[in-house]
């Protein structure tokens, strides 16, 4: 079967290039937040990429970061059916260990780093173990960085649902640090 020459453009490709593989990394966080595991947010990501580049001559909007998390969004959502009744594990997500800091600060003491450590541990933990809705809602807000009216265009709700679901979120993640530290005592 041949190809269409629209698949062979060497200038969609560049321009495809340019617009969407900044996104790559964040595409790759959101799908470990949603899918819950590295080789299928992996795969969700590519499956996203390749439908996004399909797609690409239709696209119209000014925000790439947005369009292509709807259809990734979109990919996960029938990861999720196809696996509806096995349990997902929650997993960790990997801290940079070469994140550079933005400011300089004083050299930490070890006891000081093991705190930020299992701090940074357990508040992923805590948004991996929100049900999805909060747990995509907060993830595309506070990870992502995107605006009300984004997350709602991803999401295909109303900007209200996005603020409520993330409020709820907020609360659910603060009570569930609060039991955490009790427990530490």
């Amino acid at each position: 079967m041949a190809a269409k020459a629209s698949d062979e453009d060497p200038e969609k490709a560049r321009r495809f290039r340019e617009a969407a593989l900044p996104y790559l990394d964040d595409a790759y966080t959101l799908a470990r937040y949603l899918l819950r595991d590295a080789a299928d947010a992996e795969d969700a990501v590519q499956e996203c990429y390749l439908r996004a580049y399909k797609h690409f001559d239709s696209y119209r909007g000014p925000a790439m970061k947005p369009w292509l998390f709807a259809i990734l969004r979109n990919v996960c959502r029938a990861e999720y059916a196809r696996r509806k009744s096995a349990p997902a594990p929650v997993e960790e997500l990997p801290e940079s260990a070469e994140q550079a800091p933005m400011w300089n600060e004083p050299a930490e003491t070890p006891e000081r780093q093991l705190l930020r450590r299992f701090d940074g541990d357990t508040v992923r933990r805590l948004i991996a173990a929100l049900a999805e809705p909060f747990r995509e809602t907060f993830v595309l807000r506070e990870i992502q960085h995107l605006s009300y009216r984004e997350i709602a265009d991803v999401a295909a709700v109303p900007v209200g649902t996005v603020m409520s679901r993330l409020a709820r979120a907020r609360a659910m993640l603060r009570s569930a640090w609060l039991a955490e530290q009790e427990q530490a005592k």
